[in-house]
């Protein structure tokens, strides 16, 4: 798709991969400002771009826009050492001159106010993104403020340490927002307890393996990366702290060493988690690591992903005919939303930029790029702290998330079906496909009927993962909840459970406490029925027939349009179900149907036996665990 501003020319020498090097990382980050300062107030404290308004409203939004592209502008002229030739810092400067001058009233120029997260919370989030675009550029336009805009400059920062963050993320921001007060000599007590909050925090929802979880309960996404490790790592290095960059730093790398596996061969992150309208955001991690050296990736493998990552949306459509980020996935798209996006939400994406903070001598840029985690071979990786499985396979370049241990779902919260999320809920992701839409029928997912009615799954229990050499498995269970009628059946429970093995997935449930005439169905992959992939799903166990295809008229962010194998089948007090699932790009498919030779039943499992090379899995459920033996 054709590009609304120039690029250099590739440079396949030195990024054989993605041609990208620095100079395209600038000319991209400059060309999203041009295009988003069209929208700009008279005063310049508004970006009002245009699209639906979120719910936070138009003026919140104005202010998104100012935030969000600040935080590329900072990251672009600080990584320039101050060089700025096309004058960005002027307008941020003049801009919160304007918006500081009146906060919160109706006029054309003014910030809304910090307030509490459930009365008026959007501009703390933003306030964060100020914070951090003022310290990146302190000696080129904050030490130039006049007094007076300084001191209304903080003031209405001040806001985000004095109101009630969201129980989540959230308490990053006035963390954030402390660490710039701190830094250009305007801490206090106020500040120092806004960062000892977060920090204390942090603590309860790190999980370990580099993987936090955002807020209490169980929901791991890519917050993980482009805020839960870019705050604090970014915090550290900017201000020297060699402490606390050793201690977030080190988990940073962790994170890495499984995150650096998600990101598919064309460059895709995988669709997976709400906000996914911040698209290239999801390489943040990378190029702090890399930036920082708290990294298990090679310089070169790192600029690999970071670049392939923005060239894969910029080439696809994210961006309008105008340079605008659309709010969507490759183009708009509404179901990749939630009710806070608004216009300027997709230049979060901005976080990426964070790369540029690499000189041009750094080795992120300097390094020839090298292959992509994925690129180098199969692999299977379990993650037992958020309970993950990750499977990708070289050949075709996927990436595949089965999810068994995270959703959306916090502690204090019931398990109502009506909010069914199909960016957690679903049993897989990958980086070619993405969720159905809730009106359509739902892909990778196990459902149970109930006198016609049917089950979703909401909070997710896990029960374990592990791997081997080139195999791995995660398991789960949960309490399926109905739409209509009872939102639930007491007692019924079903246990998940996924091994991975090359391209194949073979998933495994058991349906416990089902009333008499219950029924399950049980889908596979939504793929667009003219794309170059094959999604398999063949009942090996359990259902009464081949599978049939339905259609899901919505399509994904991938597809406008879409269809998916669905298996069906009886289910009564305790039943097993048992299937082969495969999404592949290579062009000779794979053979599902003939994968497994021999299922055996038993009292407290089932054993596969793999036709390729009759090595055995044993999956059991009291207790569930999985054994893989090799002839």
């Amino acid at each position: 798709m054709s590009i609304p501003f120039e690029l250099p020319t590739e440079d396949r020498a030195s990024s054989p991969y993605t041609g990208y090097t620095r100079a395209h990382w600038e000319a991209v980050a400059d060309g999203l400002l041009w295009a988003a300062w069209r929208w700009s107030t008279p005063g310049r404290a508004l970006l009002d771009l245009p699209g639906r308004p979120s719910r936070s409203g138009v003026r919140s939004d104005g202010l998104e826009g100012f935030a969000r592209t600040f935080l590329a502008a900072g990251f672009r002229v600080a990584g320039a050492g101050g060089e700025d030739p096309h004058g960005w810092l002027d307008r941020y400067a003049e801009g919160l001159a304007s918006g500081t001058r009146t906060p919160g009233r109706d006029d054309t120029e003014s910030w809304p106010l910090i307030l509490d997260h459930d009365v008026q919370g959007q501009p703390m989030v933003e306030s964060a993104s100020v914070a951090l675009g003022l310290r990146l550029t302190a000696p080129w336009l904050w030490k130039h403020l006049d007094s007076g805009v300084q001191d209304r400059v903080e003031e209405w920062l001040r806001g985000a340490l004095r109101h009630v963050p969201a129980p989540n993320n959230w308490y990053l921001f006035p963390y954030t927002v402390a660490g710039f007060l701190e830094s250009v000599g305007r801490g206090d007590a106020e500040t120092a307890a806004a960062r000892e909050r977060a920090l204390d925090l942090m603590e309860g929802w790190y999980r370990g393996e580099g993987w936090y979880a955002d807020g209490d309960g169980r929901a791991f996404d890519h917050y993980n990366g482009w805020a839960l490790h870019l705050y604090p790592v970014l915090d550290a290095h900017l201000g020297g702290d060699t402490d606390a960059l050793a201690r977030y730093g080190e988990r940073l790398r962790a994170h890495l060493d499984g995150y650096a596996l998600m990101f598919g061969s064309d460059g895709a992150p995988l669709h997976f988690g709400r906000s996914l309208t911040y698209r290239f955001a999801a390489s943040a991690a990378v190029g702090l690591g890399a930036l920082t050296g708290h990294t298990p990736l090679p310089p070169g493998a790192s600029r690999r992903l970071v670049s392939g990552s923005l060239r894969y949306f910029v080439d696809r459509g994210a961006l309008t005919d105008e340079g605008v980020l659309s709010l969507g996935w490759y183009g708009p798209h509404e179901a990749t939303l939630q009710p806070y996006s608004g216009p300027a939400s997709p230049y979060w994406a901005s976080k990426a930029f964070v790369s540029l903070l690499a000189p041009a001598d750094h080795p992120l840029w300097t390094a020839p790029e090298e292959p992509a985690p994925v690129e180098e071979a199969d692999r299977v990786l379990a993650l037992p702290a958020p309970g993950l499985l990750v499977q990708a396979t070289r050949g075709d370049g996927i990436v595949r998330l089965h999810n068994h241990g995270s959703d959306h779902v916090r502690p204090h919260e019931g398990e109502s079906a009506a909010e069914d999320d199909p960016h957690y809920g679903r049993q897989a992701y990958s980086t070619r496909t993405g969720p159905t839409a809730r009106e359509n029928a739902a892909d990778n997912h196990l459902s149970v009927e109930v006198d016609g009615r049917s089950s979703v799954r909401r909070r997710v229990h896990p029960l374990g993962a592990g791997h081997g050499d080139g195999w791995g498995w995660a398991a789960s269970w949960h309490r399926p909840v109905f739409v209509t009628g009872a939102p639930m059946v007491p007692g019924l429970r079903v246990e998940s459970v996924t091994v991975a093995r090359g391209p194949y997935e073979l998933r495994v449930h058991r349906v416990v406490g089902a009333p008499p005439g219950a029924r399950v169905t049980h889908t596979g992959w939504a793929t667009g029925p003219e794309e170059p992939l094959t999604s398999a799903l063949h009942g090996l166990y359990g259902w009464e027939c081949e599978a049939e295809t339905v259609r899901a008229p919505q399509g994904t962010a991938f597809v406008p349009w879409a269809e998916l194998p669905r298996l069906s089948g009886a289910a009564g007090g305790t039943s097993v179900h048992v299937s082969l699932a495969a999404l592949t790009g290579e062009p000779a498919g794979v053979p599902a149907a003939g994968a497994v030779a021999e299922v055996v039943p038993g009292a407290d499992g089932v054993e596969v036996v793999w036709a390729a090379d009759g090595a055995r899995t044993r999956v059991s459920f009291e207790p569930v665990g999985v054994k893989h033996t090799r002839v």
